[in-house]
């Protein structure tokens, strides 16, 4: 990633609810779950974990899965140190419901992940680089996974990025300075360049609110992303959706990430 002229900012993105369309592959193989291991009696709505999202602490869905079904034997009376409940098995069943039987080869997936519909495409990118924004991902997504969105099927080559294995989790900031610090030194960039994180999630936005409060140069601005189930929804939910957003910490929220051009930025910039 090279610039003929002087670099206007850094975007760093999320991937699920962002890059792809996670209702019918992440959340399913959520609700799947939480479904098994409740025998039946549970099976928690798209707005239940947009709930448990907002709340700002469940960015894993596997340890999502896990909180919602504890809840459900809560509600039943039961202590949570009562129930005989596996996070292995847990895994291990969300696993093959979102990759397939093979979860280990991505040659042989052939789960939810497989259906995910692309929210941007790689020519997106390439304008950004056009003009002058350098580019990355940090995403609680794992490292196949988010390698089979971003190189099997958008076609980006090597791009720089930060997965579930290589940071804390959400809203820990480490993962998000890490791709910084990675795209300052690949392409000798300034280090006080205006740094945007664009995310669907509280999470996310207050992982923007933790880097700010970092003794690092740069204006750090978190951009909310509605993800496609929200925006398909009626206003008073999206409004409510966005308004969790900003109030964790979003400097502005848009309806689709091709929203976020350089022209966005840079006016995001000089407000």
């Amino acid at each position: 990633m090279t610039f003929l002229a002087a670099p206007l900012a850094i975007a760093v993105f999320d991937i699920d609810g962002v890059l792809r369309d996670v209702g019918n592959s992440y959340r399913r193989a959520l609700a799947d779950t939480v479904e098994a291991f409740t025998q039946g009696q549970y099976r928690p709505s798209s707005e239940d974990i947009d709930r448990l999202k907002g709340e700002g602490i469940w960015n894993n869905d596997w340890e999502g899965s896990q909180e919602l079904v504890y809840r459900y034997f809560e509600a039943q009376g039961q202590r949570r140190e009562a129930v005989a409940l596996s996070y292995e098995a847990i895994v291990d069943f969300f696993q093959r419901r979102y990759r397939g039987p093979n979860p280990e080869d991505p040659d042989q997936w052939t789960g939810y992940i497989t259906q995910e519909p692309l929210l941007v495409e790689k020519a997106y990118f390439e304008s950004l680089t056009r003009d002058r924004v350098a580019w990355g991902f940090f995403s609680g997504a794992t490292r196949g996974s988010a390698n089979f969105v971003l190189e099997r099927r958008l076609g980006l080559h090597d791009p720089v990025l930060v997965a579930m294995e290589d940071a804390p989790g959400k809203p820990d900031p480490t993962g998000l300075v890490a791709v910084v610090n990675r795209l300052v030194q690949q392409a000798s960039l300034p280090t006080d360049l205006p740094i945007v994180y664009a995310g669907d999630t509280v999470a996310d936005m207050q992982t923007v609110v933790q880097a700010k409060t970092l003794d690092a140069p740069g204006r750090w601005l978190g951009i909310g992303v509605l993800p496609p189930h929200v925006v398909a929804a009626e206003e008073p939910y999206r409004q409510a959706y966005r308004d969790g957003l900003q109030r964790a910490g979003a400097d502005a929220v848009v309806s689709r990430v091709t929203d976020l051009t350089a022209d966005f930025i840079q006016a995001l910039t000089q407000a």
